[in-house]
């Protein structure tokens, strides 16, 4: 028969073989994925090639919350499941015994295929290397013990003045709107805060957001992050017509952040050279210290300052607006916070350092509002070697996913999980065991968490002192995921001034 084909037609059906039996090669390597893991509980697969795809991706469809198909299945089939996706097998646990063991060890690195997917967006660099990031566990030590002592609690003491002349900015804005007809996106306004906070804190950039400067930052913050969300479903989609558009503003919004990083970077470094006065913030400090250090490669530099705005910046601000959010429909809650501020704070312009740790129910109402609204839901490991946990034996190489908003809305680790109650991190109550960690635990847990919540009790306190706040009525409290959880309505509301008593 062959004698018969054109030498064109004979290179195309070698071409269809080859094809072919390579499709068949992969078939027989996800049949083999499955006999290895399928031992291991899990919803059934939508299809043999797709495994849960299919309902992976309607689940975050619309940037939907994900995570609550995850929360279901958790409920269904057990502390340990497994999701197919393709070749590849993910391993989900809601095991308190697994997080201790695998997160507080060093011995288990981050999950090299999720985080190596953000080293660049879209063939742009991304993440990269950063602090977030970087699967090397000896490379990142080395990062984070230069930028430990930018972070430290001396460190960040003399930075009040930041947190409360920004936070007082705001405080100026809202007043004039404060007439209880005027309606205010609340998580706009308090993203202007954290952004300018950042900026000035951590780089001495002066964006002047909350006095209503115009600036691309934060529509290029929350481009890379609906970049990111789609990147990971779908790192294929910029090569596909109908998203080259997207794709090209994800591309030019990181590139924007890295080009403004580099020559904030570059101007410090020569001012530095040049003996000039420095100033004290957090770029100086890791500058000096990276020095000392023999220094950082320019790139992961970089790397680390995408990573400053988006897990220092967008998590607090949603974080912010949720609590803002779930106040507003806990009036007794609400009502205890105030007279806490005012008993700490009262006329008081600046909430001093020491005031921070008085507030002990704002700072039960944060963790509360962490538990049940986790800006990062989750983190992953990679499991190397076999691993038994929860009686269930799971072979090595395969990744494994914890995730506090799951684990922070199961009965069987919070009493009435839907219900808004501070009193679970009151300082007497049992604490959680390792069952809640939006801050992620153990030596990869977050850097910039007291910054954070420094910050967050600074903005609370004030808008707790000078406003009353009515959520609109068309507002819902719904959530979605653009690379972080927020509020899908952006916390719509009606604002009054108040007057504190004087103590």
């Amino acid at each position: 028969m062959l004698q018969w084909l054109s030498w064109a037609q004979y290179v195309l059906l070698l071409l269809v073989v080859v094809i072919i039996g390579l499709f068949l090669a992969y078939c027989a390597y996800v049949h083999y994925q499955h006999l290895k893991y399928d031992h291991i509980p899990g919803p059934p697969r939508d299809s043999f090639l797709l495994g849960h795809v299919p309902s992976l991706n309607k689940a975050g469809a619309n940037y939907k919350v994900i995570h609550d198909l995850f929360l279901q299945w958790a409920e269904e089939y057990g502390s340990i499941f497994r999701i197919n996706a393709l070749h590849r097998v993910m391993i989900y646990s809601t095991s308190p015994e697994s997080i201790k063991e695998i997160m507080m060890s060093p011995k288990y690195l981050k999950d090299p295929f999720t985080y190596n997917l953000l080293f660049s967006l879209f063939g742009t660099r991304f993440m990269g290397k950063g602090l977030l990031t970087d699967t090397d566990h000896n490379h990142w030590y080395k990062q984070r013990r230069i930028m430990d002592p930018a972070f430290s609690h001396t460190y960040l003491k003399e930075m009040m003045n930041v947190f409360n002349d920004t936070a007082e900015l705001l405080m100026e804005q809202l007043e004039e709107k404060a007439d209880g007809k005027q309606k205010v996106s609340m998580h706009s306004v308090i993203n202007c805060v954290t952004l300018d906070v950042i900026t000035k804190v951590a780089f001495g950039l002066d964006l002047g957001l909350v006095e209503g400067n115009q600036t691309a930052f934060p529509n290029a913050i929350s481009t890379v992050l609906k970049g990111m969300v789609q990147y990971i479903h779908n790192p294929y989609m910029q090569y596909m017509p109908r998203h080259r558009q997207f794709v090209k503003e994800v591309r030019d919004s990181a590139e924007l952040l890295r080009k403004t990083g580099k020559e904030c970077i570059r101007k410090r470094k020569q001012a530095m050279l040049n003996g000039e006065e420095l100033p004290r913030d957090i770029l100086t400090k890791i500058l000096v210290i990276a020095e000392e250090e023999k220094g950082l490669d320019e790139e992961i530099m970089l790397d680390n300052f995408i990573t400053f705005f988006i897990a220092g910046q967008e998590t607090t601000a949603n974080q912010l607006s949720f609590t803002v959010m779930e106040l507003s429909r806990q009036p007794e809650i609400t009502q205890r916070l105030r007279e806490e501020v005012d008993e700490v704070i009262g006329f008081k312009r600046n909430v001093s350092y020491e005031d921070l740790s008085s507030l002990t129910y704002m700072t039960q109402v944060l963790k509360e509002s962490l538990r049940f609204y986790p800006p990062g839901p989750g983190t992953g490991r990679y499991l190397a070697e076999d691993t038994v946990i929860d009686g269930i034996r799971i072979p090595g190489g395969v990744s494994i996913t914890f995730n506090t908003y799951v684990m922070g809305r199961m009965a069987k680790f919070f009493k009435d999980p839907f219900k808004f109650d501070p009193e679970r991190f009151n300082p007497k109550a049992e604490k959680p065991y390792y069952c809640y960690f939006p801050f992620a635990l153990g030596p990869r847990s977050c850097l910039g968490q007291v910054f954070s919540q420094m910050e967050a009790k600074v903005v609370l306190s004030k808008l707790l002192q000078r406003f009353e706040f009515t959520l609109d009525p068309d507002q819902s409290f719904d959530i979605i995921d653009t690379g972080t959880l927020r509020p899908r309505d952006g916390v719509v509301c009606t604002l009054k001034s108040r007057t504190v008593s004087q103590k």
